[in-house]
């Protein structure tokens, strides 16, 4: 009987200390301290909509990295705010991210304004810091913990409307005059600063060349004013608004000339293409990735399938081909570069990630001394044969084709513009 009723006190002593160190388990797990990745994203404003596209592939990425045990056995915690599409609002939420919330981590928010004003905090702070989207943003900082996830290359300025600039001497007959148009704001001046290099490096005779406010509305009389010179490249260097208020525009007045777009950004956003419609037709501009073979990266497909999955739901743009694998692949870079490290150390990771190639849904990431892609991308897309308003048309290649460079190449340009 005795022996009995220890072997009973025996078992549940047994179980009760199974069940402890499972609880304690448990709650070692549970209290493991999150990874905090802080940034500012646009969700209002007129960035939001590529903002909002960027934050949702952020998250799935934060998802799957926590699926996969998280980073360095720790979980992921994305804390973001809204820098509601105003440069002025940034330097704030960093200092806030930075010295109040006490991230572990920075990344850039979405495009080269926002971007611009972030990083005398970031260079403060001596944190590495990756930009979306960005334009140039390092050329004047030289910081050596910036890195840019955008495809521009070692010389972005000139990147940028590079391929524009190619693609239209190789017409027969030649262009020799050209516009260039462009907001008065950092994204839009870097990108008119390379279209000028290239424009006179190509021969061409520059017959306008101004800026307008950002405060611009009503964009007939810039418009009038460049069909003034007879010019027979327009470069436009905007961001969304003004993008679509110069495409109104250049229908209203009837622009005639032989190539028109280049620096335009929004028209890659979805929402964006369905509204204007056929208005795009012709229309040739930069973009950074479309669905053609050679661009179907590892990886970048079964990303996009989860995002479109969650894109109705959450009100985005409804493909996410623009932003959506550039947002990801951002937060992959420095997740690989943590893992590798081994540490959150801000000088060990920007270190590794000057020396080391990143696998990623955009193929490998290379980057050069200044922060810059090794190798660039941008790639040139011509709108064309655009019916309605239906998203669908959008989803394939039908009514876009990637003109330049030559390894995505997937047809030739409708030269001239209103033809």
């Amino acid at each position: 009987m005795l022996q009995v009723l220890i072997g009973r006190i025996s078992h549940r002593a047994a179980g009760v200390i199974a069940a402890a160190l499972l609880f304690f388990a448990g709650t070692a797990t549970q209290a493991a301290e999150p990874i905090k990745i802080g940034f500012g994203m646009a969700q209002t404003g007129p960035l939001a909509a590529n903002g909002k596209s960027a934050l949702l592939a952020m998250q799935i990425w934060a998802e799957d990295a926590n699926a996969k045990g998280g980073l360095l056995g720790r979980p992921v915690k994305l804390i973001y705010y809204d820098d509601q599409s105003n440069p002025s609002t940034v330097p704030g939420l960093y200092t806030k991210l930075l010295d109040v919330d006490k991230v572990d981590l920075v990344v850039g928010g979405y495009a080269t304004n926002m971007l611009a004003p972030a990083m005398p905090v970031v260079i403060q702070h001596n944190v590495t810091f990756i930009g979306l989207f960005g334009l140039a943003v390092n050329s004047q900082f030289n910081y050596s913990r910036y890195f840019s996830m955008a495809p521009s290359g070692p010389d972005p300025k000139l990147a940028f409307s590079k391929e524009f600039f190619t693609v239209a001497m190789a017409q027969n007959p030649k262009p020799k005059t050209v516009a260039i148009v462009a907001a008065d704001a950092e994204f839009s001046r870097n990108a008119a600063d390379g279209a000028r290099d290239n424009a006179k490096a190509a021969g061409l005779k520059i017959v306008y060349d101004k800026t307008y406010p950002p405060s611009t509305t009503d964009f007939t009389p810039v418009v009038r004013a460049i069909q003034a010179t007879n010019p027979d490249l327009v470069f436009v260097g905007s961001y969304p608004l003004d993008s679509v208020g110069m495409i109104n525009a250049a229908n209203e007045v009837g622009l005639k000339t032989k190539m028109f777009g280049g620096g335009m950004v929004g028209l890659q956003s979805t929402a964006t293409k369905t509204k204007m419609g056929p208005l795009l037709n012709g229309i040739v501009n930069y973009d950074f990735w479309e669905p053609v073979p050679n661009m179907q990266f590892p990886g970048v497909l079964d990303v996009l399938k989860k995002y479109q999955a969650k894109a109705a739901g959450e009100g985005v743009d409804a493909l996410g081909y623009y932003i959506a694998p550039w947002a990801y692949a951002d937060l992959q870079v420095l997740g690989q570069a943590v893992e590798a490290t081994k540490s959150l150390d801000q000088g060990k990771l920007a270190a590794y990630m000057h020396a080391n190639t990143f696998k990623t849904v955009l193929g490998d990431i290379k980057f050069g001394k200044s922060g810059e892609w090794e190798d660039g991308r941008v790639i040139l897309v011509q709108f064309h044969d655009i019916k309605g308003n239906d998203l669908e048309q959008f989803r394939t290649m039908g009514t876009q084709t990637v003109l330049a460079p030559a390894e995505y190449k997937s047809g030739n340009i409708v030269y001239p513009y209103r033809q």
